[in-house]
Parts: C-alpha cells; sequence; structure tokens
C-alpha cells in the first residue's frame, strides 16, 4: 500500500544504511510541532492524543494523527476548507483565471 510518492509506505522499523531517517524524521517533527501549536491554539490539542512524527522505510516523513474520534476528524476537515476558503478570497484575480482555463470548451448556443 504505497501512493506514487512512496509516503504510505511501511514505516521504518529495520533501519537501512544510506536512507535519510534523521532527515525525514526531522521534517516530519516540525510538521507534527506546527500542527500541535495550531490545535493547541485552537484547543483541540486533547482531540489529537496521538500526534506525533514518524519515518517510513524510504525515509521520508510522516505526521501520524493517531486514532482520533469522527468529530475531532470532521473538526480538522473543516478547518481546512475554512483555512482554503479564505486563501482563495485573498486571490480573486488568480483563481477565476486559473478555472476558466480548466473549464471544457463548449460551442456558443
Amino acid at each position: 500500500m504505497t501512493d506514487r510518492r512512496g509516503v504510505v509506505a511501511k514505516r521504518a522499523e529495520n533501519l537501512m544504511p544510506g536512507v535519510p531517517y534523521v532527515r525525514g524524521w526531522a521534517q516530519a517533527r516540525r510538521g507534527a510541532d506546527e500542527l500541535a501549536a495550531q490545535l493547541t491554539a485552537l484547543g483541540l490539542e486533547p482531540d489529537f492524543p496521538g500526534l506525533t512524527a514518524d519515518v517510513n522505510v524510504s525515509g521520508d516523513g510522516l505526521v501520524r494523527l493517531g486514532t482520533v474520534r469522527p468529530e475531532a476528524a470532521m473538526m480538522l476537515a473543516e478547518l481546512i476548507v475554512s483555512g482554503l476558503a479564505v486563501e482563495i478570497s485573498t486571490q480573486p484575480e488568480t483563481l477565476p483565471h486559473e478555472a476558466r482555463h480548466a473549464l471544457p470548451r463548449t460551442p456558443a448556443a
């Protein structure tokens, strides 16, 4: 079970020489720390007790959320959607222009 970038590869339990595990884990640690800081600021840290940094067999960093309640997952999804909505609203000219070019062209009626 691996996606095209190998991120979902098996976690590294047996380390192999020449794989940059420390670099991947350090990147994951920074990501996990930033996410933990944001969750703490929102009062949601207790909903993600299993948040941790990890690394896969390829040395790619992973941020594991751990087991969370469905409500916590839905809150996180809503926060992501809200953040994206704000980001999109601050780029009013770029996105519609790109979206216009992505739409299929149909003959005028």
